[in-house]
């Protein structure tokens, strides 16, 4: 079964953490145990991309949108949306790690109204 989950949080440092405790809520509602791979690589992924547009998103943008959906073969996929174009886009540390922990990741453009950045958490059988 899909399963998926879309909010919206205030673009501060604070909302990091927020993000992070509510993805990790939503997977344990969905039967995915605390230490378990998946929920720690779907939590990690979640907070470097909030983290991204927190710090790297313009002044003016009120908020940003985290999406977490749970594909029918176990995946998660993270998606975190904001009004920044492409080009700024997940800058030393954090490019290292999403690469490292997701099996791809990527952006999609959406125009005028920003961009959405997107990782796949995927845990080997």
């Amino acid at each position: 079964m899909l399963r998926r989950k879309a909010f919206r949080l205030p673009r501060h440092p604070a909302s990091v953490g927020e993000a992070r405790h509510r993805t990790g809520g939503h997977l344990a509602s969905w039967g995915h145990p605390p230490r378990s791979a998946i929920r720690e690589e779907t939590v990690l992924l979640v907070s470097e991309l909030a983290a991204d547009t927190v710090l790297h998103g313009p002044r003016d943008e009120p908020d940003f949108e985290v999406a977490v959906t749970v594909l029918a073969h176990g995946s998660c996929l993270v998606e975190v949306s904001d009004g920044i174009p492409d080009e700024a886009v997940l800058p030393g540390h954090a490019r290292t790690l999403v690469t490292a922990v997701s099996e791809a990741w990527g952006v999609r453009d959406r125009g005028r109204y920003g961009k959405t950045v997107w990782a796949l958490a995927t845990v080997a059988p």
